[in-house]
């Protein structure tokens, strides 16, 4: 697409989006309003911020965002432990051992990187907003990875196909032209940004990047132009494209939350926590006004002739004259602080409950046993199943792809096996906590199944019969799955290559021990026999 092109689809884009803003600045104003920026009239300064923050008068649904943020994160994408491993079909020994050291290569340079910091903020607006952006791309200064988190007010999105993942990205963002001329040359620039930025340095120019799939493109190409992903950026006002260049891989990973019906773009948590959460900050306030009124007090007073009620002061130390003492009396407020109470109390626990945060947060109390912490990672799981599938889909499996890209092509995960230099498409699998979480029921299900199995066995050989019903269990496949399933490191399975050739070498020293066992007694029957016909035997 050409520089006026890209500008219609942005103008386009913009109109398509601009019905949902609305959702997301209330979501943000009362959750962190410092990550709505841009979705207001004007950018916001810190000052701006700390006004919106302090409007926030009961910390109950940031408090709940964070919670949730925080569980998403951890469960996803542990810095802790590995996340992620990655499988083909029918892999050789070889194959697998290769597969497994470049997860492990990938997943140390993610964490290495700034990805944990701009993760988290990229959940933080999954579970306001619903969704957000996240720029993958290689550190040509330093090496490795970079993770940039674009502000989602400046992000416009759309999809090829209908209901599928985001592949078209446009970033509507502005430099100053100091910062332009250096990036892109003063030849590729405007030459109203080229004379601003020699008398106005500082002054700000519009420009758009747009990201979206080229329709025809070289396989395996080199050159940025060739490339399956084009990257086009524009400087807005002059409509002039500044810099063309291509991705390999889609490089803005777009997770979404909740979808919204007939669009690309999404909802988080905290929507449908927010008539709760508007609720409770007019109640808070209502009962901050009571507080004030029952500490400060409330009076009424009679114009007598010498009190007047215009002038008068209450305070502490002071003396009022008045004509009677009946001229100034103390009034009740009616502020009633039960129903007040009970009402924050319950719009709190349901905010916590939309949220999830009341199960996701660790609970009070003494330790839980081996049996209550099993239910309530069942709880969770049930909690974030659903979620989690979307976010596998839509971030970690092309946040690992490209990852994956980068890190192959920078030569780091050393030569593959000439098997998979073929290009045989290899799959993720999962390990995170989650991950684990999904699959604790079915192991549950194996361990009931087998201890059934085994107490079958039992009662069949005490009743005399043949105890073969563990013949229905294939205990090797249970133990590999069991394995997998719980997240146990590759290096501690052992593959069945190297299982079987245990179990014949543990055949061949049981034959070779029994033949033994026979030539022994062979030879003592040998012995024996001899003995009794030598002559001078006994008789």
């Amino acid at each position: 697409m050409n520089a006026d092109q890209i500008c219609k689809t942005l103008s386009t884009l913009k109109s398509l989006r601009n019905p949902h803003e609305q959702v997301w600045r209330d979501c943000f104003d009362h959750t962190y309003p410092m990550r709505g920026n841009g979705f207001y009239n004007e950018m916001m300064d810190a000052q701006e911020a700390l006004n919106r923050k302090a409007r926030i008068l009961d910390g109950t649904t940031t408090d709940s965002a964070r919670t949730l943020s925080s569980s998403v994160q951890s469960g996803l994408t542990p810095a802790n432990s590995l996340w992620f491993g990655m499988d083909v079909a029918k892999a050789t020994e070889d194959e697998r051992r290769w597969l497994d050291e470049s997860a492990k290569i990938i997943w140390e340079n993610i964490h290495a990187s700034n990805f944990d910091a701009a993760a988290f903020e990229g959940v933080l607006d999954v579970v306001c907003a619903g969704w957000c952006a996240l720029y993958i791309d290689s550190d040509r200064e330093r090496g490795g990875y970079t993770f940039d988190l674009w502000p989602i007010s400046g992000v416009y999105c759309s999809a090829s196909a209908p209901g599928g993942k985001i592949d078209t990205v446009y970033r509507s963002y502005k430099l100053t032209a100091e910062q332009a001329v250096n990036e892109f040359g003063e030849g590729n620039v405007s030459e109203n940004t080229r004379k601003l930025s020699k008398d106005k340095p500082q002054e700000l120019v519009e420009f758009v990047h747009a990201i979206y799939p080229r329709t025809t493109y070289v396989v395996g190409g080199r050159l940025a132009k060739n490339m399956p992903i084009a990257s086009c950026k524009v400087e807005v006002e002059a409509k002039k494209l500044v810099s063309e260049s291509g991705y390999h891989e889609m490089p803005v990973v777009v997770p979404r939350w909740m979808m919204i019906p007939d669009s690309v773009y999404a909802t988080g948590p905290v929507a449908e926590a927010l008539p709760d959460a508007r609720t409770l900050n007019e109640m808070v306030r209502m009962d901050l006004a009571a507080a004030d009124l029952a500490i400060a007090g409330m009076w009424i007073a009679e114009d007598d002739g010498v009190l007047n009620p215009r002038t008068v002061k209450v305070g502490p130390r002071k003396i009022i004259v008045a004509n009677s003492v009946d001229s100034m009396k103390p009034l009740q407020s009616g502020s009633n602080f039960n129903y007040s109470d009970s009402r924050i109390t319950r719009l709190q626990g349901a905010i916590r409950k939309t949220m999830m945060a009341d199960q996701l947060q660790a609970q009070d109390g003494p330790a839980m046993t081996a049996t209550e912490v099993h239910v309530r990672v069942n709880l969770i799981r049930q909690l974030l199943g659903p979620v989690y599938g979307r976010l596998q889909t839509e971030y970690l499996q092309p946040l690992i792809e490209r990852c994956f890209g980068i890190a192959m092509r920078a030569g780091i995960l050393g030569q593959p096996p000439e098997s998979l230099a073929a290009g045989r498409p290899y799959t993720v699998r999962y390990l995170s906590p989650l991950a684990r979480a999904q699959k604790l029921e079915e192991v549950s299900a194996i361990d009931q199944y087998v201890t059934g199995c085994a107490m079958a066995a039992e009662v069949q050989a005490k009743t005399g019969q043949q105890p073969d019903a563990m013949d229905n269990v294939d205990l090797d496949a249970a133990a590999r799955f069991r394995g997998e399933a719980l997240g146990v490191p590759n290096d501690v399975m052992r593959n069945k290559a190297d299982v079987e050739r245990i179990r014949e070498d543990r055949a061949k020293a049981q034959q070779a021990a029994l033949e033994q066992e026979q030539q022994a007694a062979m030879q003592q029957s040998v012995a024996q026999a001899a003995l009794k016909q030598a002559p001078g035997a006994a008789a």
